[in-house]
């Protein structure tokens, strides 16, 4: 009975060394660490990109790849909930495309408290309110959205040969991304001063709010030759509204993202233009700065992702 009770003492405290060695490995009972991507949301092509990116770059790396997200890119305090709870779970890295540039600065602290080094990916956060608040990011990795703006705009200039009037969808207003790519546009455009935006409304980044907005914009508007959208799936909500309308062939429109449904849409001829960025190599990179980052490299502040016009001029 003496060597029984010895016995069962001794398989509880292998029990409970076992449970705390998990604890200290990010919650994961395996020797791989575990790295967290939070991206805006999944219902959205360019985000599942960016997650088979990194998915493939954290296989080989091997790393336990925790991805996860709001189910609409609007829910900011959603994805805050999220950071909390890898925080708490005391992941590695954390990989975060905030929904909220400034929103998300309090969770960016509270990984820095923890001493969980935060990599930003696609969108940055606004700066001023990182530094007011002593925030760190080890690094951003992501495409010029200003100059894919300008580059957006300038497209239009050209096929409207400087002169016409162009309606714009924006994203969610005050988020980094869109209003970096509306500014932009806009700066492109002012040097074609016959170009007019009569009408610049937000449509949240979706596809059901564009189709809507845009059926707005064209009873307001009718004289509208052209539409830029701050990304694909409010153009292709645009080309939906267009067609309703019996538009079709009138209105070039032309998006951001390089979307598989984009790219679609510009060979079967109903959208004009999008701005490739690659969303699996911000996933891949992001997965490769965070193996650096737990090597104790030096990192650099700022990884570009190399932007261009699909198609081609």
């Amino acid at each position: 009975m003496h060597r029984f009770v010895l016995r069962a003492v001794s398989l509880l405290s292998c029990a409970v060394l076992l449970v705390l060695t998990a604890c200290n490995r990010g919650g994961d009972s395996t020797d791989r660490p575990v790295v967290a991507l939070v991206v805006k949301t999944l219902n959205n092509q360019f985000f599942i990109d960016m997650e088979a990116g990194a998915r493939a770059a954290a296989d080989s790396l091997g790393f336990d790849l925790l991805v996860q997200a709001p189910e609409r890119e609007v829910d900011v305090e959603r994805q805050m909930q999220i950071v909390e709870n890898l925080i708490q779970r005391r992941v590695r890295v954390l990989v975060l495309v905030p929904n909220g540039s400034r929103e998300l600065v309090p969770a960016v602290l509270k990984a820095n408290a923890a001493g969980i080094p935060l990599l930003t990916v696609d969108t940055r956060l606004d700066a001023a309110t990182v530094q007011a608040a002593g925030a760190q990011v080890v690094s951003f990795i992501g495409s010029d959205n200003v100059d894919g703006g300008r580059i957006a705009g300038e497209f239009l200039a050209q096929q409207l040969q400087g002169s016409g009037a162009i309606a714009v969808l924006e994203g969610i207003p005050g988020h980094e991304t869109g209003d970096a790519r509306l500014r932009g546009f806009r700066e492109s455009i002012a040097d074609a001063p016959g170009i007019r935006v009569v009408a610049s409304q937000t449509a949240n980044w979706e596809r059901d709010q564009a189709f809507n907005v845009t059926q707005n914009i064209l009873q307001a508007h009718p004289d509208i030759t052209a539409i830029f959208a701050c990304n694909d799936v409010m153009a292709l909500g645009a080309i939906e509204a267009i067609a309703a309308a019996g538009r079709e062939g009138s209105i070039q429109v032309v998006g951001f993202d390089a979307q598989d449904d984009a790219r679609a849409a510009i060979a079967a001829g109903r959208m004009a233009a999008t701005i490739a960025q690659n969303p699996r190599e911000m996933g891949r990179l992001a997965m490769l700065t965070a193996a650096r980052v737990l090597a104790g490299e030096v990192i650099p502040a700022e990884q570009p992702v190399a932007i261009s016009l699909v198609p081609e001029r």
